[in-house]
């Protein structure tokens, strides 16, 4: 699916306003590692990936790390409830292995097992290198892989968005429930629009 930029851009100013520089440079990248992604092949799927980094990303266009202090990550520490869950296991474990990328990833047991899907070698170890899942081509990955395949919650965006019909509210389980699920599924449906008159056919 190739996307005419300029016409993406005037569909995202006139839907959202004026964008910085900075928001232009990271819908640019992010747009062209969708681009390159063999399996991205739904116009659906790519406007619920794309709200999602809206969301996520608070309007960054960038992968983030986790708002919050030091001492606000305790509560993923190893020996806390959400830190078992979350496989952390060692002092620090919390904020060493808080929230980063375009959907957030959480927890020393995801990002062990992302590198393992990902296939990455030492080199890009997201155990021993966490903010590796800042750098977009890898957060991209990350995010592609996830929600594609279930790895994050054990929906995928199949579940919701195929040949049967497209449910961008319900979509949102397949990273966190439905929290903000109304106000992702609106920027869905906004950038569906603006996808769709930005194709070249």
């Amino acid at each position: 699916m190739q996307i005419d930029h300029a016409k993406f851009f005037t569909g995202y100013r006139e839907a959202y306003g004026k964008l910085s520089q900075a928001t232009v440079n990271g819908l640019e990248l992010l747009g062209r590692n969708m681009q390159d992604d063999p399996d991205l092949t739904n116009l659906q799927w790519a406007a619920y990936m794309l709200a999602t980094v809206k969301h996520e990303c608070a309007d960054k266009w960038m992968p983030i790390t986790e708002f919050g202090n030091k001492e606000y990550f305790n509560k993923y520490n190893a020996g806390t409830a959400i830190g078992k869950r979350l496989g952390n296991t060692q002092v620090g474990d919390g904020y060493r292995y808080r929230g980063r990328g375009y959907v957030q990833i959480t927890g020393r047991a995801n990002y062990a097992r992302l590198t393992k899907a990902l296939g990455l070698g030492p080199d890009q170890d997201l155990v021993a290198d966490p903010d590796q899942t800042l750098r977009p081509v890898i957060a991209y990955r990350i995010m592609s892989l996830g929600m594609r395949t279930g790895l994050f919650t054990g929906k995928k965006l199949s579940d919701y968005i195929n040949a049967q019909g497209c449910d961008y509210r319900n979509a949102r389980r397949i990273i966190n429930g439905t929290d903000q699920a109304a106000k992702i599924a609106a920027y869905a449906k906004t950038l569906e629009g603006i996808i769709r008159g930005a194709v070249i056919s």
